[in-house]
């Protein structure tokens, strides 16, 4: 077992968690987006979208190199996608973007829920901080033990 493991968690943590609000803050950004990407000609509203994380997976040999090891691995984004939920009807017949009917497509963006997901984020990426201080704390003390 390594000393710098909980480092290398923490510091993966922290990197998928700062992907997360970059993510997030697209999102808001483009909540009014009404012309996101082009469809076989047609502009659609920007669809949110979300990051996905997984355990960092190790191959066989590095498993059975590491056999005394007992930490967890860390943290890697496996995938950003689009959020599936549907597009919001509005009507707003003076704008550009609106249909015959005066109906425009509005992106799947709800400001309150990206709000509640940047500070969950937040929390979490304080957290791995707070783990990081840690054991860097944790490592100078050994350190000192070791001198004495």
């Amino acid at each position: 077992m390594r000393i710098t493991n909980a480092f290398d968690i923490s510091t993966s943590a922290l990197t998928a968690q700062r992907m997360r609000m970059d993510v997030i803050s697209s999102n808001i950004a483009n909540a009014e987006t009404t012309r996101g990407r082009l469809v076989d000609g047609k502009w659609v509203p920007y669809a949110r979208k979300l990051v996905h994380f997984s355990p960092v997976e190790k191959s066989f040999s590095q498993i059975l190199n590491e056999a005394t090891d007992t930490t967890g691995r860390g943290v890697t984004i496996s995938k950003i996608t689009e959020d599936r939920t549907p597009f919001k009807r509005v009507f707003n017949p003076t704008h550009p973007d609106s249909d015959e009917n005066g109906y425009l497509l509005m992106p799947n963006v709800d400001p309150l829920k990206e709000m509640v997901d940047m500070i969950s984020a937040t929390r979490s990426y304080e957290a791995n901080v707070a783990a990081l201080n840690a054991s860097k704390i944790m490592f100078a003390k050994a350190l000192d033990i070791g001198k004495q």
